[in-house]
């Protein structure tokens, strides 16, 4: 049986004989080939050779053609702030700018990059296809309303929920034709990979995001195409609703519980996937570290069918391969497996001590900790920095904001001094208050004001 028949059972929840191996390789296949984000996403050379390249290093049963959730906004207007090691993120909104969408330019899988993509999908595709599925991603339209209205999106929905509902309906639009863009050139599952999700309500899931999705996932599976719904961050709260989707696969990283979306997946029949370590794990831990998170999630699926074991997003570009690697001997090699199973556990727990948090109770300005993924490549966390900085201009009082990446090390240590869960978060002066919820610019600033009345009364 090849990778991609065993991913394809996998998928329709049907047994197999191991987990289906599916790395998320997007501008780490940069790193594989020597060229930085910005040169990578702009050649479909280099997007090529940096996937078969991840194809022979780390034998997976899947891999996606490209992963950049700003393709479809660059089309349609979006300015585009690039940077060496991740995608590029939004920098420009133009709903937000006074246009309408009528001013918005016409979508087209002739404009921006798509045909750089349509060249490397279709090369990939002759070139390992056959053995391996592929994955095309595309920007669900929740995200992509968010792209273009900028963080005014969660006021816009309670106050012009209409104007919101036509954006949306304008992205599931434009998500079908990128959907079956993809399928025409030879991928095997289109997944939505839709982050912004995350910062809302199961009551606003299903007004403002599952009626779009399911368009787009019913539209897939008319085409004769596989669906996955691939949302980072911390989308506990809607992950029922996401399981009652009409997608195939629902895709999760490290902030949710993989034994509750088990459990989920089995109750509405659905194959389910994640949720190894990007960060502790696969960028910053070492080979057992890595094998030993794989080998925690593949012990927790257990016999549950559909599952697919993969990073809980874009694997970060300096992911070091040996890692990725190391991952590969735990899916193939039963023999590895149980030696590791029985292997003691060392304990050299980092604990960060040399990470010095602030006095903030001896500071002039109030302090906004911002702990994220990242920014430049997390969309909510680029919406929660962006939130923090026009609440601190907004509330006219000292204070600064301190973006903190657990791409790093000390971004991990920070989140782990200041006791923060899930991500992103934002704290003053230590302590965590917007947790997973990009607040609106009244409510921070607000909240801003009151710290710095508190501190100068004490």
């Amino acid at each position: 049986m090849t990778g991609k028949e065993l991913l394809l059972r996998a998928l329709r929840r049907e047994s197999v004989e191991r987990a289906p191996w599916l790395p998320f390789v997007g501008v780490h296949g940069g790193q594989l080939i020597g060229v930085n984000a910005d040169a990578y996403l702009n050649s479909s050379d280099n997007m090529v050779n940096g996937q078969l390249e991840a194809h022979v290093l780390y034998r997976p049963d899947g891999l996606p053609i490209i992963f950049d959730l700003q393709l479809e906004a660059e089309v349609l207007g979006c300015e585009l702030r690039w940077a060496e090691q991740v995608p590029p993120s939004v920098a420009t909104h133009p709903l937000a700018m006074g246009k309408t969408l009528e001013d918005l330019p016409e979508f087209s899988i002739d404009k921006g990059r798509y045909p750089l993509v349509a060249e490397a999908t279709r090369r990939i595709a002759a070139s390992i296809g056959d053995t391996t599925a592929l994955y095309g991603l595309l920007t669900g339209p929740f995200t992509l309303t968010s792209h273009l209205r900028g963080s005014e999106i969660f006021l816009d929905m309670l106050m012009n929920p209409e104007d919101v509902g036509e954006t949306l309906d304008l992205c599931a639009q434009i998500a079908c034709t990128v959907a079956k863009f993809y399928l025409d050139n030879g991928v095997d599952v289109v997944a939505i990979v839709d982050p912004m999700t995350t910062q809302i309500s199961p009551a606003h899931f299903a007004e403002f995001v599952a009626p779009y999705h399911n368009r787009i996932f019913d539209y897939v599976r008319e085409c004769g195409g596989y669906s996955s719904l691939f949302v980072c961050g911390d989308a506990q709260r809607n992950l029922e609703a996401m399981c009652v989707t009409t997608c195939d696969n629902v895709q999760v990283d490290e902030n949710i519980s993989l034994e509750h979306l088990r459990d989920l997946a089995t109750r509405y029949n659905k194959s389910f996937g994640g949720n190894l370590k990007l960060t502790t794990a696969l960028l910053l831990g070492t080979e057992e570290d890595a094998q030993r998170d794989a080998l925690r999630c593949i012990d927790i699926a257990g016999d549950s069918p559909g599952f697919i074991l993969a990073p809980g997003c874009d694997l970060p570009y300096d992911t070091p391969p040996v890692n990725l690697e190391a991952v590969t001997v735990m899916v193939h090699d039963t023999y590895q497996r149980d030696i590791l199973r029985n292997k003691p556990v060392e304990l050299s727990e980092d604990l960060f001590e040399d990470i010095q948090l602030p006095d903030y109770s001896s500071t002039r300005e109030v302090v906004l900790d911002v702990i994220t993924l990242d920014s430049a490549a997390c969309a909510p966390c680029y919406y929660m920095v962006d939130a923090a900085q026009k609440a601190v201009e907004k509330s006219g009082v000292n204070a600064i904001v301190k973006e903190h990446k657990i791409r790093e090390r000390e971004g991990i240590g920070y989140m782990c001094r200041l006791n923060v869960k899930n991500l992103p978060t934002i704290c003053i002066d230590g302590e965590p208050r917007f947790i997973s919820i990009i607040p609106d610019v009244d409510t921070l600033a607000n909240a801003i004001k009151d710290r710095d009345l508190a501190k100068q009364q004490s």
